[in-house]
């Protein structure tokens, strides 16, 4: 039998999603909340992979299981005692079960994430958002970012020497919104995403709004496919994944 697990998490402490043999994972922990419930060794896959220090609001993870137990069949009390047992940096909103067919991280269609900066000295933001100390053109990046979805191919945003079997990726979403004088964040949407790309793309387009790429450079970085041509990777405790469909 197969379920899927819906829940989120503040990645601050963690050594990303992925299980790391010298460090904590989200993946660790909810395993292992698992394995002492159900009182078998349960491994779960994710729908995808979060780096250290990066949030999710929302993540997926689907495990199997074929031992029967009370709480499999009542998949509410089983996301109450997930919930007991978790550290409080880590929140199940929903366990329930699937086809066997349905897969957390190969049936996924698209993955919505988003990066969030603010201007202004803000001590509530510090762990969640980048503060940024120089003034940017948000309508310029605004511009670079409807050019992310004439491409496909997003070598240029993808960690060097990553183990990728391609670098193609729909983009279907790429917007700045500001939430307040001082607040924005920038929305991307795609049917995947390569490891670090949206901090990749973010520092690229910050670039942009800073005068230091023009439309046309930013153009020339994507078709150049060289990662050491684009924006630095910004930091990682402002990037949320906030939405996975199916």
């Amino acid at each position: 039998m197969r379920y899927f697990v819906t829940f989120s998490y503040d990645g601050s402490r963690y050594h990303g999603w992925q299980i790391q043999p010298n460090g904590d994972s989200v993946q660790q922990q909810l395993q292992h909340a698992l394995s002492l419930l159900l009182r078998c060794d349960v491994t779960v896959t994710g729908a995808g992979r979060t780096d250290a220090g990066v949030h999710a609001r929302m993540m997926v993870a689907h495990f199997d299981v074929d031992v029967v137990s009370p709480l499999l069949s009542t998949p509410e009390q089983l996301a109450y005692k997930l919930n007991r047992l978790l550290p409080c940096d880590i929140a199940v909103s929903k366990v329930e079960q699937v086809t066997d067919d349905l897969h957390a991280r190969f049936s996924a269609t698209s993955r919505m994430y988003r990066y969030y900066v603010h201007t202004a000295k803000n001590p509530f933001l510090r762990n969640t958002s980048c503060e940024i100390h120089y003034p940017l053109d948000f309508n310029k990046m605004n511009e670079a970012a409807n050019v992310l979805m004439e491409y496909e191919d997003f070598g240029a945003f993808c960690k060097a020497h990553a183990d990728v079997k391609t670098t193609l990726c729909h983009v279907t979403t790429a917007r700045w919104y500001q939430t307040s004088p001082t607040t924005w964040y920038f929305e991307i949407r795609a049917n995947r995403f390569l490891r670090n790309m949206v901090r990749a793309v973010v520092g690229t387009l910050i670039d942009v709004g800073r005068g230091r790429v023009s439309l046309d450079g930013f153009r020339d970085i994507i078709e150049g496919r060289s990662r050491s041509d684009a924006g630095e990777s910004m930091p990682a405790h402002a990037l949320f994944l906030e939405d996975i469909t199916y």
